[in-house]
């Protein structure tokens, strides 16, 4: 059965561009260790919440824009097998290649496919 990760970001609105490069760099690292599809997005109609929201979860700051992204692997076996190779994966490297955004208010988590319609 599929596998899914799931990402949401907040990126500074002038790292978009940087942000369009991290990502093209990451699926394609994901891709090579086995994932079937990765989707990143650029946030247009994301409300901030009074209890709950993306902008909350990741403590959004004005000058920035909520990204959602996801990866589906085929199975969970062959996500930890490719999650494992990409982390080894030297274009990987946060010396060569720094994240666009403050990874500390990444927020992401692993799921399993219970409907794809």
């Amino acid at each position: 059965m599929s596998y899914v990760d799931g990402f949401v970001a907040a990126v500074p609105e002038s790292n978009k561009e940087k942000f369009i490069e991290h990502a093209k760099l990451m699926a394609a690292v994901f891709k090579d260790y086995g994932a079937v599809n990765v989707v990143d997005t650029w946030g247009d109609d994301v409300p901030d919440g009074e209890v709950t929201s993306f902008p909350l979860a990741v403590q959004k700051k004005e000058d920035e824009v909520i990204a959602f992204s996801w990866i589906t692997w085929p199975s969970k076996d062959v996500r930890d097998a490719g999650w494992q190779s990409a982390m080894e994966d030297p274009r990987m490297n946060p010396e060569t290649h720094s994240m666009p955004f403050d990874g500390k208010r990444i927020i992401y988590g692993g799921f399993h496919l219970v409907s794809d319609v």
